[in-house]
């Protein structure tokens, strides 16, 4: 039997080189792992993980990920977070960790960080967050991976994707606190005017590939220049998971973020 896609929440991977703290709550940290190899500085790709801003969800399930992109020469850091518990605390906690991150990484990490800033790669979830970066602070950010992100928090909310995600991260729907889906929903701030590739693939069942298409159109509409791949064969987690079969895919997103035109070729977006 072909296995569980969900297998890579769970599946080990080697420990981090480095923890560093960016505040004083437990969850403002993030694991580092140098890239392999003797090759020059390169950009910090910080890795935003998904869960829905659940607490249950942390950072640990994207190791394997991690360590493949360090493994292909990429200064890493797995950033964690507050989850719901107070809404504005993962938005405001992926703000300030981003923003610290290259410089940290660098003081650990020593020659292998660029002081360029750091090219975010979030799942789900995560991919609001880096989404929600590019558009509050884009100075901080050379570019945005966003896989299968949760680009519309009021089309979420309306679908209930998660049993409530949204409404618990927020505290309640658009009508209810509307000042809080201005300030936080990826649809409400377009354009995006950081470089911004959207990855999803066509069997996703937690996040519908619609959300994207809708969301990468209106950025477009509103004079970004948001680029969306979509992945035929591919479901939610496979995008995180160095064995799938969609995982060159995500590479060649990833290399065309770093100004690699064989990347651009490879990634073929599709809109």
């Amino acid at each position: 039997m072909p296995s569980d896609p969900r297998d890579v929440l769970t599946r080990p991977a080697p420990p981090p080189d480095a923890t560093v703290a960016y505040g004083d709550h437990p969850d403002q940290c993030a694991d580092l792992r140098g890239p392999a190899g003797d090759g020059p500085a390169r950009p910090l790709v910080v890795v935003v993980h998904g869960g829905f801003w659940r607490a249950e969800y942390d950072r640990t399930h994207t190791g394997p990920m991690a360590a493949a992109l360090a493994a292909l020469g990429h200064p890493v850091a797995q950033l964690e977070y507050r989850r719901t518990g107070g809404w504005s605390n993962p938005l405001t906690d992926v703000l300030t960790g981003v923003a610290a991150l290259p410089g940290l990484a660098a003081a650990a990490l020593p020659g292998r960080v660029a002081s360029t800033p750091p090219i975010l790669v979030g799942h789900s979830a995560g991919g609001h967050l880096a989404l929600h970066v590019a558009a509050h602070a884009p100075d901080t950010t050379g570019g945005v991976l966003a896989l299968a992100p949760v680009a519309d928090l009021a089309e979420a909310y309306r679908l209930d994707l998660d049993a409530g995600a949204v409404a618990a991260l927020l505290g309640g729907g658009p009508a209810d606190v509307p000042d809080r889906y201005a300030a936080t929903d990826p649809s409400a701030l377009v354009p995006i005017r950081t470089r911004t590739v959207v990855v999803h693939g066509l069997l996703d069942q937690q996040v519908p590939v619609s959300m994207s298409r809708s969301w990468v159109a209106a950025d477009r509409a509103a004079g970004g220049s948001a680029t969306l791949i979509e992945l035929p064969e591919c479901e939610h987690f496979g995008l995180i998971a160095p064995d799938s079969a969609a995982w060159p895919r995500v590479l060649a997103a990833l290399r065309s973020l770093h100004g690699d035109p064989s990347g651009i070729d490879a990634a073929s977006p599709t809109r």
